[in-house]
């Protein structure tokens, strides 16, 4: 096996819905992605697999299986190429390398989706912040890898950010003390984090964790109400972006979404409603849903008067996090939203919408 290489713009562009991704975007998301080769025979995922990547067939021929027999064929460079790889969870086929060599590209799918999220919900307006040790908006993407980012509803991302503040520290710094009242939520974005916790037995201090770069920490007093349980010191000069307490309470919960599952968003459809799709229009015309509207996040807040206000709409995307963002635009503006809790991706609907053969 070669070592893995990283891919460039234009071959990642050649993908649904990478294709859909500012620059700067694309450029994060290349820095974490290779290009990786199967050899022959060898398998790739299997059927009931259900590890959270994303893969991309570069070039070769994967076989799709189920119970052990060929259902379909997928071949690099083909129009169902540009589409994952039976994205589908838990898997419901095998992915088996047909010809001598396959190469593919694996990527971790929340990552994917909250850079596909950040990218449409404009990035532009905070484009003014930057971390000393983090060129432009890396620091940015730092955090929306972590998981604890993951969580937080993606409506309100650009707020977070926005009132995040920037504070520089040098090595010995004490950032928060054990004991005291939880006023902040830090996420590092340059340097290192030593946390420890004092015991009666240890008045020095237990070596907990060493944080660095993308690591967050502080929410959990800010959640509890409690004290501080941890010291976190300053291993080397750093810069941590934190947020307060009010906005970390506010802006984490998810007061304006209505989340609803499968049978409720189709008493909903049932009842008079929509489908409205938020996804590209390239993940649109691969699947949807009989009847759907396409409104592609970024065109949200543009097509307003499309949309009849006197309509309930089941806002969906591929799992939840760019239908939870479109639904908090229009709630703002007075429309009658769901959200289709999990996604495409989860919904039971999803053998209708996709299966082993068609490579999706």
């Amino acid at each position: 096996m070669t070592e893995p290489a990283i891919p460039d713009l234009k071959l990642l562009r050649s993908f649904s819905p990478l294709d859909g991704l500012k620059g700067e975007n694309l450029r994060a998301l290349a820095r974490k992605t290779t290009i990786r080769d199967l050899a022959q025979s060898r398998v790739l995922f299997k059927e009931g697999d259900t590890d959270k990547r994303t893969f991309y067939l570069v070039s070769g021929t994967l076989d799709l299986l189920t119970n052990g027999r060929v259902v379909g064929t997928v071949k690099g460079g083909t129009p169902e190429a540009r589409h994952p790889v039976a994205p589908l969870l838990p898997r419901r086929c095998t992915a088996r390398a047909a010809s001598d060599r396959v190469e593919y590209l694996s990527i971790d799918s929340d990552l994917l989706d909250v850079l596909i999220t950040w990218d449409q919900t404009g990035t532009y307006e905070v484009g003014e912040l930057h971390a000393g040790g983090a060129a432009g908006d890396d620091w940015m993407t730092l955090l929306l890898q972590s998981r604890a980012f993951h969580k937080i509803p993606p409506a309100n991302l650009q707020a977070v950010f926005m009132r995040m503040q920037r504070m520089d520290y040098v090595a010995g710094d004490t950032v928060v003390r054990q004991g005291d009242e939880g006023e902040h939520f830090y996420a590092i974005v340059a340097g290192r984090c030593m946390v420890t916790r004092e015991t009666p037995l240890n008045r020095e201090g237990i070596k907990l964790a060493e944080l660095g770069m993308g690591d967050t920490f502080g929410e959990e007093s800010l959640i509890s109400g409690a004290k501080r349980n941890a010291t976190v010191t300053m291993t080397t000069d750093g810069t941590l972006m934190r947020l307060g307490k009010e906005d970390f309470n506010t802006l984490l919960n998810e007061p304006m979404l209505h989340w609803v599952n499968c049978e409720e968003a189709r008493e909903v459809v049932a009842a008079g409603g929509r489908w409205l799709d938020v996804r590209l229009p390239s993940e649109f015309e691969h699947c949807h849903f009989e009847n759907a509207i396409n409104v592609p996040l970024y065109f949200v807040r543009l097509k307003l008067k499309t949309l009849d206000p006197a309509v309930p709409y089941v806002v969906c995307c591929e799992n939840g996090r760019r239908s939870s963002a479109a639904a908090y635009i229009l709630g703002e503006r007075g429309f009658d939203t769901c959200v289709l809790r999990g996604g495409i991706a989860e919904s039971d609907l999803a053998e209708a919408l996709n299966s082993p053969g068609d490579g999706g």
